[in-house]
């Protein structure tokens, strides 16, 4: 009787081998996927702030521009065409950059009173997992789009007389009321925000 019980002792040892090993395999495929996710959302999160840090730099340098605009009474004319710098893209690159990841493009699209900026970003750490083939070579992207948006009326008027337009009052959807003379600009920080939203969107 003790004989074959020490037969099937060896004979179990090779299905329990296997087992070890497949479970093993499972446990290395699931470290893969979630790596793989991990670098995901972190690329994701590159692009996110990629996007956002040129649709804010873009804000930024439409101040001169747009105050030029007001008594030329050219600003509708200046909102309706690109914003035009280099900048934006820039600084999309060193905040994709900052996040370990490199920017594959920056590209803007244009219609009043709506403008996109869209960075794509690769991460620099690849998935490099043994039991994925090809998978050091795998590196994860992701791509985000923020909104610069007007989202004030407003209204021109005349102070001295002179028949030129000084000062504009500006009522905007998030409930600001200012004004902005020609003579004196105001602090482009605070009134930008107010005049352009920006924001992530779905694309």
């Amino acid at each position: 009787m003790i004989r074959p019980l020490c037969k099937d002792r060896g004979q179990a040892f090779p299905i329990y081998v296997m087992m070890v090993a497949g479970l093993l395999f499972l446990a290395l495929a699931f470290f893969a996927v979630g790596k793989a996710a991990a670098l995901r959302n972190g690329s994701q999160g590159a692009a996110d702030a990629a996007a956002l840090a040129a649709a804010q730099t873009a804000r930024e340098d439409i101040e001169t521009l747009f105050i030029a605009a007001l008594p030329l009474e050219t600003l509708d004319l200046f909102l309706r065409k690109p914003f035009e710098s280099l900048r934006p893209c820039a600084e999309a690159r060193r905040l994709a950059d900052a996040n370990e990841s490199d920017l594959l493009s920056c590209s803007a699209e244009y219609a009043y009173p709506r403008y996109e900026i869209t960075a794509q970003v690769e991460g620099r750490n690849p998935v490099d997992s043994p039991v994925l083939p090809g998978s050091d070579r795998q590196f994860a992207t992701a791509k985000a789009t923020a909104l610069i948006e007007f989202r004030c009326t407003w209204k021109a008027i005349d102070t001295t007389n002179d028949g030129v337009k000084d000062l504009y009052i500006f009522t905007c959807r998030n409930g600001a009321v200012f004004e902005i003379s020609t003579s004196s600009p105001p602090d482009w920080v605070r009134v930008s925000k107010d005049l352009f939203d920006v924001r992530l969107i779905d694309k």
